[in-house]
């Protein structure tokens, strides 16, 4: 259950949700998000759930993790100071592969900033994405 307390804002305006299983814990999460970052959040959950009409929702580590059962955990998302980033779990699969990188030699991102949502390109990467396999870690 999803308390009616607003959330506490963690640096750079992610909102401190607890962990939880389904949408409500996601939508908690995008509500309590300031500003445009909750609106890149809103557009990327509207285009999951339009790609992806199976999509399992989940929060973990104050972040929306988004998959399809059998396959694994494909994508997630996290507010920071001047961008929301969204993190592909699968994105060295992907084509063209998302930009930024680190040491997973298997997740990429992309940093979105505020007026930059690229729904096109995110929806070809959605479409990828969920539907190979993901990560399994939780």
């Amino acid at each position: 259950m999803v308390s009616s307390e607003s959330p506490k804002l963690l640096a750079g305006g992610n909102p401190q949700i607890p962990n939880g299983d389904g949408d409500a814990p996601v939508q908690a999460y995008i509500a309590a998000m300031p500003n445009w970052k909750g609106v890149i959040a809103r557009q990327l959950d509207d285009l999951i759930e339009r790609v992806v009409p199976d999509v399992r929702k989940a929060v973990r580590w104050n972040s929306p993790f988004y998959g399809v059962s059998g396959r694994g955990w494909f994508a997630s998302c996290h507010a920071f100071t001047r961008y929301v980033k969204v993190t592909f779990l699968n994105g060295a699969l992907l084509s063209p592969e998302p930009p930024g990188s680190g040491k997973d030699p298997d997740a990429r991102w992309v940093d979105i900033a505020e007026g930059q949502f690229d729904a096109a390109q995110m929806e070809l990467w959605i479409r990828q994405a969920s539907a190979q396999d993901g990560w399994h870690g939780f």
